[in-house]
């Protein structure tokens, strides 16, 4: 009788607990902590008072709250739908024309200076570009008033009529590189006998680039305007930067308004309250993006 071979136990979920506590601690508790004070009264100091829904009630009626979202759906555009557009166009134009007429080398450095400004700090990032924005001395006016063009200066991060605008240039800068990346990354997998078939029947550049390269990029596209998305509505560190919500609010994001409230206003409830809402808003986002993503890969 042959002695049974032992078998060694699944060990598999031990290597799981570091990670799983250290979400716990660092995720889930201080979430949920978030919650709570967001049914409460709170300045930050003593113990809370229960208000239950007040918070919310009074963050469905503030105005200022409404305009700060507003305000975050542009830097959708700046950040995910911007970027996405010019960086298919770059990535195609990367990989068709110049990997093909200058080589492989060329293509990477120019990758990489397209990638650039999402390895920088955004403090870093920021201070350089409100240095570039300034209105006594900066970059660009100075670069305006240097070709005959001084009349069109302005004060691009204190006039209210620019100042949103201004952020969102900066935010496409910084984003541009990251769906370079990934799209050119996507490129590398489609046949290339499906652009050489298209080529033989005389299609042009921009037709193969609709017809061929856009559909075998659809993954990509999904993965790109989901963390882009999310991205954007999160942003903090370029509005507290460039502008600190100002002027007159008018650069206010939810994330911004819900840290002058929780810290400077010390009215952490209500702060609470505006950041609950936006991370339930985010996960549902990312749930509807993560479901139309599965059924498009199940349709393929």
């Amino acid at each position: 009788m042959t002695a049974r071979r032992h078998q060694p136990a699944n060990t598999y979920p031990l290597y799981l607990i570091p990670g799983a506590v250290a979400f716990l601690a660092v995720i889930v508790y201080p979430f949920a902590l978030n919650v709570y004070y967001s049914f409460t009264n709170w300045q930050g100091v003593g113990s809370p008072s229960w208000a239950g829904l007040a918070n919310y009630r009074q963050l469905m009626k503030d105005s200022q709250f409404w305009q700060s979202f507003q305000h975050s759906l542009a830097m959708v555009v700046a950040m995910a739908v911007v970027p996405t557009v010019i960086g298919l166009v770059v990535a195609a134009a990367l990989f068709d024309f110049v990997a093909k007429h200058f080589g492989s080398k060329l293509v990477a450095v120019l990758r990489a200076c397209f990638y650039l400004p999402q390895v920088l700090p955004i403090t870093v990032a920021g201070i350089v570009w409100s240095w570039i924005l300034a209105p006594e001395n900066g970059s660009l006016n100075e670069l305006l008033k240097a070709v005959g063009l001084g009349g069109l200066r302005q004060d691009w991060l204190g006039d209210p009529h620019f100042a949103l605008y201004s952020v969102m240039a900066v935010m496409v800068w910084v984003q541009l590189g990251f769906p370079v990346v990934i799209f050119m990354s996507g490129l590398q997998r489609v046949d290339p006998a499906l652009h050489e078939a298209a080529e033989l029947d005389g299609t042009s550049w921009w037709q193969r680039f609709w017809h061929v390269t856009l559909p075998q990029l659809r993954p990509e596209i999904y993965v790109v305007m989901l963390w882009c998305t999310i991205a954007a509505l999160k942003v903090f560190g370029a509005v507290y930067v460039l502008t600190k919500g100002g002027p007159a609010d008018a650069t206010d994001v939810p994330s911004y308004f819900s840290f002058a409230t929780f810290f400077e206003k010390t009215q952490v409830g209500y702060g609470s309250a505006i950041a609950t809402v936006m991370t339930v808003l985010i996960l549902a986002l990312t749930v509807v993006g993560l479901s139309f993503q599965t059924r498009a890969e199940d349709a393929r």
